[in-house]
């Protein structure tokens, strides 16, 4: 008995051709086309019938190459859509790279300043090119004063034959005053002291005294050194306080007839490391002892070898409080540094900038973690400058950050306590919430480009840090303290590339922490440092023994006129 086989209803294959289409990209229907039929000016699906149960169909060679055309579809199709996504990427690379060679090339042959670059930008005009020096109409600060400086008397007089008339040939008589006039001199001269100590012969039959008794010899900061301490007072502010190669200075004083070796000055600056030691320690427990610090590093360059480290490349730290600064010299940049420094005791505000050994420090510690709105201010200016299609967008931010600069002098600017200095305070938290407003609703636009997304959400993700100065005002809204305290030290590092070991760099630090702690508190370092040589010589060639009336903030009143950057006139006239 014969039955009637049923095949399932046709059904569309998933791609389509043009019938007339002869290509080899065309697929094998298992069946030669028809070429006398005319092209259509469209595509048509081509039906297939798909067995779905027969077994006798399980062979069939159309079956097969649906199957194949099938698997081949989806192939490609994951293929199209990688590499439509390899496109995106590439294309974004590509965006990248190029705003960085724009970037490269601004910081290359574009101004440095940051002011100059957004003053125009924010005002919306090119401003004209000012003038240096004074400005007409701007009040000046009068001719300067140097009545301070010692006065030497220098008599002009007429000579002897002319003190007659030209005509008569009668003498001229002296007039009662002078006219005066001054100049600003400076004279430096290397001269030889020779010291020559008096001797006396005892006349008396007494045993207890020698038979001839000399004079005590003058102290000496380093024993059988032919350098004094003004020598060594010059070639440590030249190194270490104007960054000065040491090889410039001897070819300096070679100019005034002085010969000094290289390593003469660097074997007497090694015997001086000791001396400044107590004086460091005391500046660093007076560091540790304040509320607020501005923390920042800079690389610096030991050219010593040190077990288990690669490479020259050490960091210089710096610690700036309100009385002192403080300068470690390490050969890490990790949070071990500032927790090595301040202990487990110190709390307070630490204004840093975003790196993240500052962040892994302050955690389980008391210290409240301030960020640089300078900072955030550079991300947007960078942004500008590598993206100029949303160089409005950016300066846009830079302007309500300067806005904010703005409105926390106004509110510092009016006394603690008052009306006016709380409605101060309302409008600049008012001002803070709608900046972190705006920025949630441009995060929430799909279309934001990445790199202004990657700088507001660093804005967020830093938003506690950077706002610490909403709730207590006598933090600085930036870390501008920190960075300038290292801009000598940068300055030192393209003039004589570093430290040619480990003991100098450690000078070094402690040095620069001397030196920039007796500035910041109004100390005349050479004054100072001249005084503070002179006792160790007269101690022996050792620190004093007590160093506290040293210390700036331990002076007398009469003391800081001594040593202060603006000393007393000394008139000898």
């Amino acid at each position: 008995m014969l039955t009637q086989q049923r095949h399932p209803e046709p059904t569309v294959a998933p791609f389509a051709t043009n019938i007339a289409d002869t290509s080899d990209a065309a697929p094998n229907l298992g069946y030669e086309p028809d070429l006398s039929m005319p092209a259509l000016p469209y595509q048509l699906p081509v039906i297939v019938s798909v067995p779905q149960t027969s077994p006798l169909c399980q062979e069939c060679p159309f079956l097969t190459e649906y199957r194949k055309v099938s698997s081949e579809s989806g192939y490609w199709q994951a293929m199209h859509r990688k590499a439509t996504e390899r496109e995106k990427t590439l294309k974004e690379t590509i965006a990248e790279l190029e705003a960085k060679i724009r970037l490269r090339e601004r910081q290359l042959f574009g101004r440095k300043s940051e002011k100059s670059s957004t003053s125009e930008k924010l005002s919306g005009k090119t401003q004209p090119r000012r003038n240096r020096g004074q400005q007409p109409g701007s009040p000046g600060h009068g001719r300067r004063s140097h009545d301070h400086l010692h006065t030497v008397e220098d008599i002009i007089d007429i000579p002897v034959e002319e003190r007659v008339c030209s005509e008569c040939h009668l003498p001229l008589s002296p007039f009662p005053g002078t006219e005066d006039s001054q100049e600003i001199e400076i004279e430096v001269k290397a001269y030889r002291r020779v010291i020559k100590r008096k001797r006396y012969k005892r006349t008396c039959t007494c045993n207890h005294l020698p038979m001839v008794i000399t004079a005590p010899p003058v102290p000496k900061l380093i024993p059988k050194s032919p350098i004094s301490v003004s020598i060594w007072v010059m070639v440590l502010l030249s190194k270490f306080l104007f960054q000065q190669p040491t090889q410039r200075l001897l070819a300096q004083l070679r100019l005034h007839g002085l010969q000094l070796c290289h390593g003469t000055i660097t074997g007497g600056l090694k015997k001086l490391v000791p001396l400044f030691e107590p004086v460091v320690k005391a500046i660093i427990e007076k560091n540790r002892s304040e509320q607020q610090w501005h923390a920042d590093e800079t690389r610096w360059l030991v050219f010593a070898t040190l077990d288990g480290k690669v490479g020259h490349l050490w960091y210089m730290w710096v610690f700036v409080s309100e009385s002192t600064v403080v300068y470690c010299l390490d050969p890490s940049r990790s949070a071990e540094v500032p927790a090595s420094h301040f202990g487990d005791t110190c709390e307070g505000f630490l204004i840093v900038d975003r790196y993240s050994a500052y962040k892994k420090f302050v955690k389980g510690t008391r210290f409240i973690l301030c960020f640089c709105w300078a900072h955030q201010r550079r991300d947007f200016i960078e942004l500008a400058n590598k993206w100029p299609r949303i160089e409005d967008w950016a300066f846009s931010w830079v302007k309500r950050i300067s806005n904010l600069y703005r409105l926390n002098d106004l509110r510092l600017a009016q006394e603690k306590g008052s009306n006016d200095y709380a409605r101060a305070d309302m409008i600049l938290k008012a001002v803070a919430d709608k900046m972190v407003r705006t920025r949630e609703k441009q995060l929430a636009q799909p279309d934001l480009q990445l790199a202004a997304r990657k700088v507001l959400e660093s804005m967020r993700k830093h938003w506690k840090g950077l706002t610490v100065f909403l709730d207590y005002p006598q933090v600085s809204m930036d870390n501008n303290t920190g960075e300038r305290a290292l801009r000598n030290q940068a300055v030192g590092r393209k003039n004589y590339y570093g430290s040619g070991s480990i003991w100098s760099g450690l000078l070094s630090a402690n040095l620069f922490t001397i030196f920039q702690t007796l500035q910041l508190c109004g100390i005349n370092p050479k004054v100072w440092l001249s005084a503070f040589l002179r006792e160790c010589a007269r101690n022996g060639g050792k620190a004093p023994d007590d160093i506290s009336s040293w210390l700036p903030w331990n002076m007398s009143a009469q003391q800081r006129q001594t040593f202060s950057l603006k000393p007393a006139i000394q008139d000898s006239s």
